[in-house]
């Protein structure tokens, strides 16, 4: 926070305080400059030192590398659609179990609420590690290895967006609902009609957290996906970087396709994003 009196020494301290979140700016995004700068440079120019920011010329090589593989299967378009299946399926299926089970804990007054709460946030508590194993063996026993099931399912109760909605409706005004009731809406309609389309601040963070999520996942997509056809886009870049003669400019030409969608999908939804990040004082305006 910024010191507003306009002293000699609230001065210095703002001027310290600017120049320090100036330098950790640039530390945040001198990897991103780095990536897609060398994304456009053949892998002599990359290494060359000093290092040019600027490519001498625009080298799109290595977009069609990236694309293409070095074995030129194209399998990178379906790991794509793979990708964009498994992380907007899991992020809308997320999403409506949060709001739902958000509005239920928030709203409706039953014996044993908040322990139930405390037992659904303790799975916060317990890392994915430690039960990937239990899942995986139940998932090849449910028959869903290579399947868009199997990388949806586990994911669908997504613990922090279920908190996360929990607070957000903890702010919503109970005297709206009940003049819902009042007009003779039923709970499914009060919570589509009037919770759903309130919270879209709420609903898009939880929806950006989601998507980010399973499309960075890589571990569940390993284990589980076997056949080509059915990897995502982390197993692709593992097994890209992995191969004998990929080089390094095709390699950041891979990681800057990887990153459009969501940094398409957030500068998008962004104003809900940063309306959502202040939920604890959601319905404060």
């Amino acid at each position: 926070m910024f010191l507003r009196n306009n002293t000699p020494l609230n001065r210095v301290i703002n001027y310290i305080i600017n120049i320090f979140l100036v330098l950790i700016l640039l530390a945040i995004l001198m990897p991103i400059a780095f990536m897609f700068s060398a994304s456009f440079m053949p892998s002599s120019e990359i290494f060359s030192m000093p290092y040019r920011w600027i490519p001498s010329r625009i080298y799109l090589e290595n977009f069609y590398r990236a694309v293409a593989g070095n074995d030129h299967s194209f399998i990178f378009l379906r790991n794509v659609l793979n990708s964009v299946v498994v992380a907007s399926t899991t992020a809308t299926l997320s999403v409506m179990v949060s709001c739902l089970a958000g509005y239920g804990l928030s709203k409706f007054r039953f014996r044993g609420r908040n322990i139930v709460f405390l037992i659904i946030m303790g799975r916060m508590m317990i890392p994915f590690e430690a039960i990937m194993i239990p899942m995986y063996i139940t998932a090849v026993k449910l028959g869903l290895q290579n399947t868009y099931a199997g990388l949806v399912l586990p994911f669908v109760l997504n613990t922090f967006g279920l908190f996360q909605m929990r607070q957000y409706l903890m702010t919503f005004p109970d005297d709206i609902l009940d003049a819902g009731r009042i007009d003779g809406l039923g709970e499914l309609g009060i919570f589509w009609r009037i919770v759903f389309k309130n919270s879209t601040p709420a609903i898009a963070t939880a929806a950006i957290l989601s998507f980010r999520g399973q499309w960075d996942n890589l571990l569940w997509p390993l284990l589980l996906a076997q056949k080509e056809k059915m990897k995502t886009i982390p197993t692709y870049i593992v097994k890209f970087t992995e191969e004998k003669y990929s080089d390094e400019g095709a390699m950041m030409a891979v990681a800057v396709l990887a990153s459009l969608p969501i940094v398409v999908m957030f500068l998008s939804l962004s104003k809900y994003f940063l309306q959502g990040s202040g939920m604890y004082s959601a319905g404060k305006e």
